[in-house]
């Protein structure tokens, strides 16, 4: 199993900045795919963006140009960097994993943490 656990949620006003972290265990490899999903209050969960171990990534359109993710693997952990933060970016957001990207593309990845806060007010 892999054991996958967020931190660096919070609140914060919006145009500020919050960095969550990530940190795998378990049986995780170097090269799976990690990412990070979030859901909102009456919203279906959305993938927010992910990266492969190539230095490969996705970004949701909501995010684009303001979210960037970013791995260390040599210490399983992989972040998600949030600038210009908005209202809408409040939700739960949960890290997720699984050997292959396709597998968080189509939103059923094998590995979910336990999920972080984001509260972002106007």
């Amino acid at each position: 199993q892999v054991q996958l656990v967020e931190s660096g949620g919070g609140s914060v006003q919006a145009g500020g900045s919050l960095r969550l972290s990530c940190a795998a265990s378990g049986a995780i490899r170097s090269t799976d795919c990690m990412g990070w999903f979030r859901q909102a209050p009456g919203k279906e969960r959305e993938g927010v963006a992910h990266a492969d171990a190539y230095g490969g990534t996705k970004y949701a359109d909501s995010v684009k140009g303001r979210f960037t993710i970013s791995r260390d693997n040599a210490k399983n952990r992989v972040y998600l960097q949030m600038n210009s933060l908005r209202p809408e970016d409040t939700a739960m957001y949960y890290c997720a994993t699984d050997r292959v990207c396709v597998r968080l593309f189509t939103g059923r990845p094998g590995y979910w943490g336990q999920g972080t806060q984001v509260t972002v007010s106007s």
